[in-house]
C-alpha cells in the first residue's frame, strides 16, 4: 500500500472546519437541556461536561501553538476549573444559562480558532504537548482526534448517530497514528486507536496514544 500523503496545514484546517461543522449539525439535535446532564457514553463526564472539554482542548492546542515567548516546552498557564469533583478541569467554560445554543457557540468558535491559527502558524512553530511538540498539522490532527471520538462518547449518551468521513479519519490515522493498521475500516480504526472499539485480531486498547512528529521522522 503506497503511504498515505503528508497533510498540510490548510488541508488539515479545512477538515477541522468541516468535523466541527458536522459535529455542530449533530448535536445541535439534542435540544433539551437536560438531556446534557446524561454521561458521555463511557465517560465519566455528563455530555455537557465532555463538549466543554471537547471545546477546551481546542481552545488549548490554539494557544499553545501561538505561544513564541520562551518557554516554550510548558503549558500556556490559563486557569483551569473543574465545576464539581470529578469533573474536567477546563480554562473554557459555556454559560448554562444560554442554553444547547450557546454550548455549540463555544465549541464552534473554539474550533474556528483552532482552524486560524493552524493556517497562519509559521511553519517553525511548535505547541507543546505530552505526546511531543506538534507542528501546526499535528495541532490540527490533535484536534480532529479529540472531536471525533468526543462527539462519538457525545453521540452515545444523547442517543445521536456520528458517522464522520472516512477520509477524514484515514488522514488522522496517517498522521497521529503511524502503527494503525491501514486495510481496516478507518472511523472504526481510529476508534480502536483511542481505547472505543475492537477490531478484528487485535485486543482492544486500554493505553494509548498519538504521535506528533512529522511523518518523515516516525520509523
Amino acid at each position: 500500500m503506497s503511504a498515505a500523503p503528508q497533510l498540510t496545514p490548510a488541508a488539515a484546517a479545512a477538515d477541522l472546519e468541516e468535523i466541527i461543522r458536522l459535529a455542530v449539525e449533530t448535536l445541535r439535535q439534542a435540544r433539551e437541556p437536560a438531556a446534557w446532564d446524561a454521561k458521555a457514553g463511557s465517560l465519566d463526564w455528563t455530555c455537557w461536561e465532555t463538549a466543554e472539554h471537547l471545546a477546551d482542548d481546542l481552545f488549548a492546542y490554539a494557544v499553545q501553538l501561538g505561544l513564541t515567548t520562551p518557554p516554550l516546552d510548558v503549558t500556556v498557564p490559563f486557569v483551569l476549573e473543574s465545576r464539581r469533583p470529578g469533573g474536567p478541569g477546563n480554562a473554557v467554560h459555556a454559560d448554562r444559562a444560554a442554553g444547547v445554543t450557546g454550548l455549540m457557540q463555544v465549541l464552534q468558535s473554539s474550533g474556528a480558532l483552532l482552524a486560524a491559527m493552524v493556517r497562519t502558524a509559521p511553519p517553525h512553530a511548535r505547541a507543546h504537548h505530552g505526546f511531543g511538540p506538534a507542528d501546526a498539522s499535528a495541532s490540527a490532527a490533535m484536534g480532529l482526534t479529540e472531536a471525533l471520538v468526543h462527539v462519538h462518547d457525545l453521540a452515545g449518551g444523547l442517543g445521536l448517530t456520528w458517522d464522520p468521513p472516512a477520509d477524514v479519519c484515514a488522514r488522522v490515522l496517517a498522521r497521529l497514528f503511524p502503527d494503525a493498521p491501514r486495510d481496516t475500516d478507518p472511523w472504526t480504526t481510529l476508534l480502536w486507536a483511542t481505547g472505543r472499539a475492537e477490531l478484528p485480531g487485535r485486543p482492544r486498547l486500554t493505553r494509548w496514544r498519538w504521535h506528533n512528529a512529522p511523518p518523515s521522522l516516525q520509523s
